[in-house]
């Protein structure tokens, strides 16, 4: 058995290693996932999600590390303990969908009961119930490849599902959708998996996504977690310069701590030939002297008419060089210096191409990351 004691959570991964010749694609992670949870890893491509997901589905052989479902050891590589795929009870759905074009809907669902030598009473009992829960019973006798993208990927997840999985594992599967018909399955992913309870972990590149879907998001990058945490506060509170830009849109600014006092921080940012002094809320830790990254969100920014509309706020000069409207918000571009800031204006403003306008940032909207 392994050395280390019986994990608490539903879902333990410890110390995950997977090497591919002179790549260490996973480079000793550690993460839990409690019963019923949905998480999502979150990176840009070759970060080693997807390669993650693999090794918990069995579909990669880890080369360190051990994994545990429901107190159950499925890898412990020191010991060589090594579960195979269809003994770990896991569900999982492909970015392509992996539908077989011979079989209809139906069989393709059934598939994993008939590995499973489930009796056919049973078996027809289950398909209906799976494609019922995806909306697609109307169509189980249909030929597979007649369907679309949306629906075959429908197929995906009713065989995943079929057969009670005690994990479900989704790589990348709304990649392929086109932008509308993405929007409406993340709602209905999100739906399926709180009405069946299952413990799910989900890998994308798309952060939109993971803050839909996510009840706990992983962020990865060059084969370590960077940050794990709700999606509210990964958002508001990235702890480095990555996340801070792979989370959503921030602007980012390098500065020198110059201070610390009454829970702030006092910075100053010299930008080509403009400087400002900003006052920041503090990370513990800081000292003058200090490099850091200043991010700041473009919906914590205000356009304000003169310095004295700022009170309190930190206050920049700039010239307006691009706005959109965009229904609910207009996109902003202000140049300052060899800045060009990303501001999300309030729809009514009055805000056009070449203006001069002034910049008001609270100091609790601007986060203090260090480089």
């Amino acid at each position: 058995m392994p050395t280390t004691d019986e994990p608490q959570a539903f879902l333990e991964v410890r110390d995950l290693v997977k090497i591919f010749g002179a790549d260490r694609a996973v480079d000793g992670i550690c993460f839990q996932v409690g019963q019923g949870e949905f998480i999502t890893l979150l990176g840009p491509s070759g970060c080693g999600k997807t390669t993650t997901l693999m090794c918990i589905a069995g579909l990669h052989q880890p080369d360190g590390g051990e994994i545990w479902l429901d107190h159950d050891c499925l890898t412990a590589m020191a010991q060589r303990i090594y579960r195979p795929p269809e003994q770990r009870g896991i569900g999982m759905v492909f970015q392509s969908y992996a539908i077989w074009p011979h079989m209809t809907v139906a069989q393709n669902v059934a598939y994993p009961l008939e590995v499973q030598r489930v009796p056919r009473e049973e078996r027809h009992d289950r398909v209906a119930e799976a494609l019922r829960r995806v909306q697609l019973l109307d169509y189980a006798n249909r030929p597979a490849p007649h369907l679309s993208g949306g629906q075959q990927q429908r197929v995906a997840l009713a065989r995943a599902i079929v057969f009670n999985p005690r994990l479900l594992l989704f790589d990348e599967p709304l990649s392929n959708l086109d932008a509308k018909l993405r929007e409406e399955m993340r709602i209905e992913l999100k739906r399926l998996q709180q009405t069946l309870g299952i413990t799910s972990i989900y890998v994308t590149h798309d952060q939109a996504e993971a803050l839909v879907l996510s009840d706990r998001i992983i962020t990865m990058s060059k084969g370590r977690i960077e940050q794990e945490g709700d999606p509210r506060s990964m958002y508001a509170r990235p702890v480095n310069r990555f996340v801070s830009e792979f989370i959503g849109v921030a602007n980012l600014l390098s500065g020198t701590v110059t201070g610390t006092a009454h829970g702030q921080a006092v910075v100053d940012v010299t930008n080509g030939d403009v400087s400002c002094t900003f006052r920041c809320a503090a990370t513990d830790g800081m000292s003058p002297g200090d490099r850091i990254t200043i991010s700041i969100r473009p919906e914590h920014i205000r356009l304000v008419a003169e310095p004295a509309a700022a009170t309190g706020d930190n206050c920049m000069e700039g010239e307006v060089v691009a706005a959109v409207f965009l229904g609910n918000y207009i996109d902003c571009r202000v140049q300052w210096g060899a800045v060009e800031w990303k501001i999300q204006a309030h729809r009514r403003q009055a805000i056009r191409q070449g203006r001069r306008v002034w910049l008001a940032i609270a100091p609790e909207h601007c986060r203090c990351l260090r480089d």
